[in-house]
This record gives C-alpha cells, sequence and structure tokens, in this order.
C-alpha cells in the first residue's frame, strides 16, 4: 500500500486514526498552524489598544480582519480544491505571516495611521490559509472507512475547540514577559511553520483531487448532482444556525449572571460549555452509528437548541452552568456531522470548499447572532432572549430533518455519496 492510499479499519478508533500512515505528522503540523487563529485575534486587539489607545480602533481593526477572512475562505478552498495545497497553501501562509509582522511592527510604538492598521488587516484577512477546511479534505483522502472518518473528523473538532482556548492563555503567557506585537510575531511563525509541515507531507500531494465517482444505474448525473449540493445546503444551513445559539450563549451567559449578580459565575459557564463540547464531541466519534449523517445532524442540532432554549429559564447560575454544560454536549457532535454531510455530499474535487462553507456558515451565524444578541439585551427578559437564540437551531433542524427522512424512505443514497452505513 502506498503512503497516500485510503485506509480502511476493521476496528475504527482514535488509536486507528492516529495510526493512518503520516496521519499524526499531517495533524500535527495543521494543529500548530491553527493554533495562529487562537493566538492572533486577541494578539491584535491588544496591540492595536497599546498602540492607539482606543478601544474602537482595536475593535474595527479586529473586525475587518474577520469580514475579510471569514466570507473569503470558501474562495480559498477552492483554490486548493483546484491546485492542491503543496501549490495554494505556502504563498497564502506566507502572505499571511508576512502581514501579521507588518502589523506587529506597526503597532510596536504609537502614531501609526489608523487606515494603515486597518489596511493591513483586510490584507491579512485576505490570505489567511484554510487549514482546517484542508486537514478535513485530507482526512477524507486518508480514510475510506466512514466510521474511522467520523473519528478524524470528532478528534479535528474537539482539537479546534481546544486550540481557541489554549490560544488566549499562551497570548496571556506571552504578553506577560514580553508585550502584545511579540503575540502577533508568535502568530506568524505558528502559521508559516505549520503549514510548511503540512504541504511536506505526502499525504498532502500536490496536484489536482480525483474525479467524482459517477452516478450509479439508477441515478442520473444531474440528479447525483443535485442530491450533492442539496446535502452542501443543508449542511451550511444548519452550521449557521448552530452558530447563531453559540454566537448569543456568551452574551446571553454575561447578562444572566449580572441579573443575578453573580459575574464570578460566567467563566464557569463558558468553560462548562467548552468541556461539555470536548465531551460529546469524544463520545460521538466513538459510538458506532446506524444513523444516516443526514438525520444525525439535524436531530443534534435539535437538541442542542432545546437545551439552551430551557437553560433561560433557569432560576439560579448554578443551574445555567449545568444547562449550558448539557448544551455542549450537543454542539462538537453537531457540527462533526455538518462537516461530515459536506463532505460525503460535496464529493472528491470539493470536499476542502464544501468544509469551509460550513466553517464559514457557522462563523458567520455566530457574528450576527452576537450582534443581535446585543440589541435584545436589556430590553427583553433573559429566558426571551435564550428561546430567541435557540429559534433558528430548532427551526433549521426540523426543516433539514424531514426531507432528510423521507428521501432515505424513498430511494436511500448510494454509499458514494451517503457514505457506507452499517448493515441491517
Amino acid at each position: 500500500m502506498s503512503a497516500t492510499s485510503p485506509v480502511h479499519s476493521p476496528a475504527p478508533t482514535y488509536a486507528a486514526v492516529l495510526r493512518t500512515p503520516h496521519a499524526r505528522r499531517t495533524f500535527g503540523a495543521a494543529l500548530l498552524g491553527r493554533l495562529s487563529n487562537g493566538t492572533a485575534p486577541l494578539s491584535l486587539i491588544l496591540a492595536v489598544k497599546g498602540s492607539t489607545g482606543s478601544y474602537a480602533v482595536a475593535g474595527t481593526v479586529m473586525a475587518v480582519l474577520g469580514l475579510t477572512s471569514v466570507p473569503l475562505s470558501p474562495a480559498r478552498a477552492a483554490l486548493v480544491d483546484r491546485f492542491g495545497p503543496r501549490r495554494v497553501l505556502p504563498p497564502l501562509a506566507a502572505g499571511y505571516a508576512l502581514l501579521l509582522t507588518a502589523l506587529a511592527v506597526a503597532t510596536a510604538t504609537s502614531g501609526t495611521p489608523t487606515l494603515a492598521l486597518v489596511v493591513l488587516a483586510a490584507a491579512a484577512g485576505t490570505l489567511t490559509p484554510p487549514l482546517g477546511p484542508v486537514m478535513r479534505a485530507l482526512f477524507s483522502e486518508m480514510l475510506s472507512d466512514r466510521n474511522l472518518l467520523r473519528r478524524a473528523y470528532s478528534l479535528d473538532t474537539v482539537a479546534e475547540e481546544l486550540l481557541f482556548v489554549s490560544g488566549p492563555l499562551l497570548v496571556g503567557l506571552i504578553v506577560g514577559y514580553a508585550s502584545a506585537p511579540a503575540g502577533l510575531v508568535v502568530s506568524a511563525g505558528l502559521v508559516l511553520v505549520g503549514t510548511l509541515a503540512l504541504v511536506t507531507s505526502p499525504v498532502a500531494r500536490s496536484g489536482k483531487r480525483k474525479p467524482a465517482s459517477p452516478a450509479p444505474e439508477n441515478e442520473t448525473a444531474e440528479e447525483m448532482g443535485a442530491t450533492r449540493d442539496a446535502g452542501v445546503l443543508r449542511a451550511v444551513a444548519v452550521a449557521a444556525a448552530m452558530g447563531v445559539c453559540l454566537g448569543a450563549v456568551d452574551l446571553l451567559v454575561i447578562a444572566f449572571a449580572e441579573e443575578h449578580r453573580m459575574p464570578g459565575a460566567v467563566p464557569w459557564a463558558l468553560a462548562a460549555l467548552s468541556a461539555g463540547s470536548a465531551v460529546g464531541g469524544l463520545v460521538h466519534g466513538a459510538v458506532d452509528w446506524r444513523m444516516p449523517t443526514a438525520v444525525r445532524l439535524p436531530l443534534l442540532t435539535l437538541g442542542l437548541g432545546a437545551v439552551l432554549a430551557v437553560a433561560g429559564l433557569s432560576p439560579h447560575p448554578y443551574a445555567l452552568i449545568g444547562w449550558v454544560a448539557l448544551g455542549g454536549l450537543f454542539l462538537a457532535p453537531a457540527l462533526t456531522s455538518a462537516y461530515l454531510l459536506a463532505d460525503e455530499s460535496a464529493g472528491p474535487g470539493r470536499r476542502t470548499q464544501a468544509g469551509a462553507w460550513v466553517n464559514t456558515a457557522f462563523n458567520a451565524g455566530a457574528t450576527g447572532a452576537t450582534a443581535a444578541a446585543g440589541l435584545l439585551v436589556g430590553t427583553l427578559p433573559p429566558a426571551v432572549c435564550f428561546a430567541l437564540a435557540a429559534l433558528p437551531a430548532v427551526g433549521t433542524a426540523v426543516g433539514t430533518l424531514v426531507p432528510a427522512v423521507s428521501w432515505r424512505r424513498l430511494r436511500p443514497l448510494p454509499k458514494s455519496v451517503a457514505g457506507a452505513e452499517p448493515a441491517q
């Protein structure tokens, strides 16, 4: 078997994922580069605030970085699908690292014009390398066993969440011994070294991806394409709804704690959400599901929305912490399932782009919900705000569950599209 041949495991486990040839090297490199996503935002805010003395300018620069990075992620991923990671990722990472370094230099002293900081941040966002979607696409190429792939995706989702927790902690250490601009330099080094290590892995071969599988005999190419597009759209819609839940929860937890005069409960609630998500993600990957991804995704999202809606009725912040932790159990599994459905539906040649669309939808939903929650908090009771934040997840889950179940009853998708399922 060649180094890049798909691997089938008779006993899919997390250990089996990491034992796949070159998986540990490739996954570790991707995580190293993606750690920059956890360190760069806070470093940028602190560096701009220290340079300009203005939170407004810091917020504007950070918003510009996000506005250019998130929406353009699918376009950068499409380039990877077309030309391969070895040709696309190095120039993106080099440009991104160079611009982060330029921002570090610009914020090291006061007096840099705000417009210059905005332009540098916009350019950096444009070149952010899509390491997450690329890693998931590489897992999909390495692993032909769908159960093993689900474990790989679950591991990736949990690891990514932990990166966003550990990233700010690393920035805190850097700022304690150096300065916020130094955090930007470290972020630049992380993304550059991680990307170069990733693209030198044997599985990140250059060139075009293998073509999509032909349509089965009972299904035309047009019908198969429509099925795949519908699957990706469902994954994107549900991911956006999940983002709404997560984006609103942070602010709503703060408002709830302040109403009960217990601000100290806020970090515990947010930690409980992350801990619940990590546990749920690992359990979801370890279970041998017989339920297809297209059905499992809306059910998990429905559970997430329902729990968060009930959380707003908590009589005390301690009860809220418990409900938020319970909601977290659904978060990583639902997001993992969204990535899996996009991967299954898109087929070879479009997997990186499909995963990037899911990620973009999730981030866009979170950003929009944070802004909307800011307008609603103080105007409506917290319980109503929690219910409104959960409504998109519940509505989208129901709206995608019905057609998924109906389609499966009428005509199950071929394994090349829906993913291999255990024999009934």
